[in-house]
């Protein structure tokens, strides 16, 4: 198994290929359409250098690390995808951050392992390392749960307690509890002297384009994930836990978006999304619908069984847990923005953590509304991240999962947009 280091990007700019994208703080709208050098409409193939099978032994290969390399824009991503802003599809009003990315938050990490084979495999491991963790091993933090039907290894004594004790891990459903004894070692390693561990790991079904029940992930992938962890730009789409996602029709993946605003006092609060997106619905971008099976005529619109959201919320505003909670609502909100339809057999989780210092005065519950749009918008806008830059794939028992064509995408947009 071969296996390559990635490293973080830089801030994004809009690509030369494309329209320019629209400040962060201007009015929510679409610019024209992609010119012809724009991606394709079907999207780019499965096939990345850093994750294609040894032809002679046809075992997978890894990727670790940040997983993220230059996201400056469409035309500089090897995939040909592009993020939501460069395809001139702008959420909200408020500004994002530099990197439009959950790594905005200062001291919050993010790594990948991503395992693809080209044909059976595609799966991974997503990693969440707030850095302010190591020093008091406890931050506040809140979990909401819009349908439980999932597993989210800790949710239990973060409800009680009210704090984080450990980095956040994502992978998929079978290996959710490998994930979760290897970050138990990686969190021991660090505190010798403890006694109880309360380790977080979260999933979602990626069996419809990988084969699951193998159970690839290991302690090493994990570990790569957690210890490649950087605070620069994070892979998106078809990389470490969303490597075998689908959602709304489509192929997903994981994505990220930011948000800055001034609170009472003109305090300044950074806040950030990371999703692993994998649930059922009818993909809306800006109030319009955009059925799989309108934008794909004869493609397979057949839901996965498992569908999915893990959504991992990170704040530098001073909250305790009960607050926290209130913007863990939020996030599973703000999916219904993108069209999901919240059904029987979708684990819906979102966990919201804080990385002030303790000494901070609290915000009060009357200063949480700015906070509250910039949760919505920041996790709708990395929803669509995870479904714009993923790339068509053909997994499992040949079944495949369509990429957003942006071309039949952006004309029904300007066309439908109320």
């Amino acid at each position: 198994m071969t296996r390559r280091d990635d490293h973080p990007g830089t801030p994004e700019h809009p690509a030369a290929a494309s329209p320019p994208a629209p400040s962060a703080a201007s009015a929510p709208g679409v610019s024209a359409p992609p010119s012809a050098a724009s991606p394709s409409a079907a999207g780019a193939p499965v096939g990345r250098s850093a994750t294609s099978a040894s032809p002679a032994s046809g075992a997978p290969s890894s990727s670790s690390g940040a997983s993220g390399g230059p996201s400056a824009a469409a035309a500089a991503d090897p995939s040909g995808r592009a993020r939501a802003r460069e395809l001139g599809v702008v959420v909200g009003r408020l500004p994002t951050g530099p990197l439009n990315a959950i790594t905005d938050v200062e001291g919050v990490l993010v790594g990948h392992t991503t395992i693809d084979d080209g044909a059976d495999l595609h799966t991974g491991v997503t990693a969440i390392v707030p850095e302010q963790l190591f020093s008091t091993w406890r931050l506040p933090a809140a979990v909401h749960v819009g349908n439980g039907y999932g597993k989210l290894i800790g949710s239990t004594q973060i409800d009680e307690l009210g704090v984080l004790e450990s980095p956040i891990v994502l992978t998929g459903t079978l290996s959710v509890y490998r994930a979760a004894d290897a970050l138990l070692s990686y969190v021991m390693r660090r505190r010798p002297d403890g006694l109880s561990f309360n380790c977080v790991a979260g999933e979602t079904n990626d069996g419809y384009l990988s084969d699951i029940r193998r159970r690839l992930i290991t302690e090493r992938h994990v570990l790569d994930a957690l210890e490649g962890a950087s605070g620069g730009q994070p892979g998106e789409g078809c990389v470490g836990a969303g490597t075998g996602t689908t959602a709304l029709g489509f192929k997903a993946g994981i994505g990220t978006s930011s948000r800055r605003l001034e609170v009472e006092g003109g305090v300044p609060v950074t806040t950030g999304a990371l999703v692993q997106a994998n649930f059922g619905g009818v993909l809306t971008v800006q109030g319009v619908p955009m059925p799989a099976a309108e934008l794909i005529p004869g493609a397979d619109g057949a839901e996965p069984p498992g569908n999915s959201c893990m959504i991992v919320v990170a704040t530098d505003a001073p909250l305790d847990a009960r607050r926290l909670g209130r913007l863990a609502r939020r996030a599973i909100f703000a999916m219904g923005r993108v069209g999901a339809s919240y059904s029987h057999g979708s684990g819906d989780y979102a966990i919201a953590f804080s990385t002030a210092p303790p000494q901070v005065p609290l915000l009060p519950d009357e200063a949480l509304t700015p906070v509250f749009a910039a949760v919505m918008d920041a996790v709708e806008e990395a929803l669509l991240n995870a479904l714009f830059k993923a790339t068509t794939t053909t997994g499992y028992q040949g079944h495949v999962s369509h990429a957003v064509p942006y071309d039949r995408l952006l004309h029904r947009l300007h066309r439908q947009r109320p």
